[in-house]
């Protein structure tokens, strides 16, 4: 069951990776307080400005810039250079597996998030209950989106 939600900004370039599935690794520099289950919201940094989707979360991998490189290096979708650069001077890794995500039909642009609640920045990262995530907030961030509980696990609906 679904119990927290984390909330992160992505370049765009990763952000369309992620949803056409060839990126099925997030990284992180900081340990995201969620698990397998949990689901993750992409809000895409500029020049998009606009939460995009969301994916659930397969699994997160907590070990050395090395080991994760090893294990997940193609899901990343960053070349050596690249996943080097942004873990240096760190000795821990995070790795973020996408079990399946959803794309929204109708991304969510910055204008919209502040006018629904007034002090949203774009996020680096920032987790909570989903508890706290009420119908009526859910209904007007994903129109086509819905949350239901099913057999004591949250799924996300389509329509």
């Amino acid at each position: 069951m679904s119990k927290q939600a984390l909330l992160i900004s992505v370049r765009p370039r990763f952000a369309q990776m992620i949803f056409d599935g060839s990126k099925t690794v997030e990284l992180r520099r900081v340990r995201p307080r969620v698990g397998k289950g949990d689901l993750v919201f992409v809000y895409v940094s500029s020049p998009v400005k606009a939460l995009e989707g969301v994916f659930e979360i397969d699994e997160v991998a907590c070990t050395s810039p090395n080991a994760v490189w090893h294990r997940f290096g193609k899901k990343t979708a960053l070349s050596k250079h690249e996943f080097e650069t942004y873990y240096e001077g760190t000795q821990e890794a995070y790795a973020i597996a996408v079990a399946r995500y959803w794309r929204l039909s109708s991304p969510v642009e910055l204008a919209a998030l502040k006018k629904q609640q007034k002090d949203f920045y774009p996020p680096r990262v920032i987790t909570t209950s989903l508890s706290r995530i009420s119908h009526i907030r859910w209904a007007l961030f994903f129109p086509h989106l819905f949350l239901r509980r099913n057999q004591n696990r949250h799924e996300l609906v389509c329509f």
